[in-house]
């Protein structure tokens, strides 16, 4: 019998396909859904119907491409980049290698080649002379959510300043979910995204301002994209894309929801008494934003949601999707130091622990942590004070003790220690 091995992916993809094949889903859905083209997802379509659910399966999966340039290509070729043709542009550089060395690569891959060595760097496009137009709205409903957070005094007087975080479709312009939240801070997002996909389903992507929580704004993360929030890394585990927006106009929709409801809502809760974040919750979610999307709502270009639902393995580790992880090394006595806090692992674990191993600390949204360890949770215990080394103390300096000249011992002339190892055989004479 034939084992096949499916990711989420796969199996994901196989059941889109599958609601395909049963007029479940149309062809656009599944379009926006997998991100395809038609014409992939007919083949795909066809493999199915004939391998199964093997058909959903990469058939280059585990193979080496075979565009890949050589190791031993790249190579001289970074060594002739960089000696001889340090100067050259990527067109330049690459007839050069053809003409002189026979080597046969695109510009474009020179290209990139030369950007990663050093050679070029990425030209920033103008910003002058900017040019902006209406974007048209996508098509499906939960295709693009664009999301906001606003600090005002929604209850006027009643009660300080307080933050609304909010996400408004942007095929609809339907609210799908408005909370009063403490801040815009990377637990109360998780927090209201946790909620969302466990209500409606994973979105195809966010529209986002660049705010901290969202993106990392420092200058290396220009050329390193390896820089990324804790958020940016929930969203990545759980398959969200982020989209960050270059101006405030870009994400006018969620601006003008926010302008809106500073008008309307807080004269709503003024009318009803509503001063408490927890009482405005409740409103939000029960009343008001039934009332709003039925108001302000559109219609979309096509109809179908294309949220897609957890599987059962996302919902069983959403809260560890949605945490906030850390890296930490093992220490010689088995200690980890997070956060002013001591953990001494226990000597039973799951897997096998060893010293300066890297163990990936996850706080949850409730504040809860977890050790863990090549997909195993660890067993530790959390230590009241930081461990202290048994060490001699040292109170003074003194020099080293001297020796005595007549406690020195004398070794004797016929002691065994001054007798050689071999004597020669004395040598008698005849007379």
């Amino acid at each position: 019998m034939k084992t096949i091995i499916m990711t989420d992916k796969d199996t994901f993809r196989f059941g889109v396909i599958n609601d395909l094949n049963n007029n479940k889903l149309s062809m656009s859905q599944v379009k926006v859904m997998l991100g395809l083209s038609g014409r992939q997802i007919k083949r795909i379509r066809k493999q199915v119907r004939e391998e199964g659910n093997e058909g959903v399966i990469h058939k280059g999966r585990d193979k080496i491409g075979n565009r890949k340039i050589s190791a031993e290509i790249r190579e001289k070729m970074e060594e002739l980049l960089t000696g001889t043709y340090p100067d050259f542009g990527p067109t330049f550089a690459s007839e050069k290698l053809e003409d002189n060395h026979g080597i046969i690569i695109s510009k474009e891959t020179v290209r990139s080649i030369m950007v990663e060595i050093g050679l070029r760097k990425v030209k920033p496009r103008k910003e002058n002379k900017e040019y902006r137009a209406w974007r048209p709205r996508k098509e499906h409903y939960g295709e693009m959510l664009q999301f906001d957070g606003s600090y005002h005094h929604w209850f006027e007087g009643r009660s300080g300043e307080h933050c609304l975080l909010a996400s408004i479709d942007d095929a609809t312009g339907q609210i799908t979910k408005a909370v009063f939240a403490k801040n815009e801070g990377v637990i109360e997002v998780s927090k209201f995204w946790k909620e969302y996909t466990e209500e409606l389903g994973k979105p195809v992507s966010i529209y986002l301002d660049k705010f901290s929580t969202y993106k990392v704004n420092h200058v290396n993360a220009v050329d390193n994209h390896e820089l990324l929030t804790q958020f940016q890394k929930m969203t990545d585990r759980v398959g969200i894309e982020l989209i960050t927006a270059h101006s405030p106009q870009a994400k006018g929709r969620i601006e003008r929801l926010f302008e809106t409801l500073q008008d309307r809502l807080v004269k709503e809760m003024r009318l009803l008494g509503i001063s408490t974040p927890d009482e405005a919750n409740v409103y939000l979610r029960d009343i008001y934003l039934p009332y709003f999307n039925k108001k302000f709502g559109v219609v979309p270009t096509s109809e179908g949601d294309v949220h897609r639902q957890l599987s059962d393995t996302e919902r069983e580790n959403l809260p560890s999707l949605f945490s906030i992880q850390h890296t930490r090394v093992v220490s010689n006595d088995f200690c980890i130091q997070f956060e002013t806090q001591w953990f001494q692992l226990e000597r039973e674990q799951p897997t096998t622990v060893c010293r300066r191993d890297t163990i990936v600390i996850e706080k949850r949204i409730d504040g809860t942590i977890y050790l863990k360890l090549r997909d195993k949770y660890l067993n530790f215990r959390i230590l009241h004070e930081r461990p202290q080394k048994l060490r001699e103390k040292i109170t003074a300096l003194v020099p080293a003790p001297l020796i005595r000249v007549e406690m020195q011992r004398k070794v004797p002339v016929n002691h065994p220690w001054r007798r050689p190892i071999f004597q020669m055989p004395k040598i008698v004479k005849n007379r």
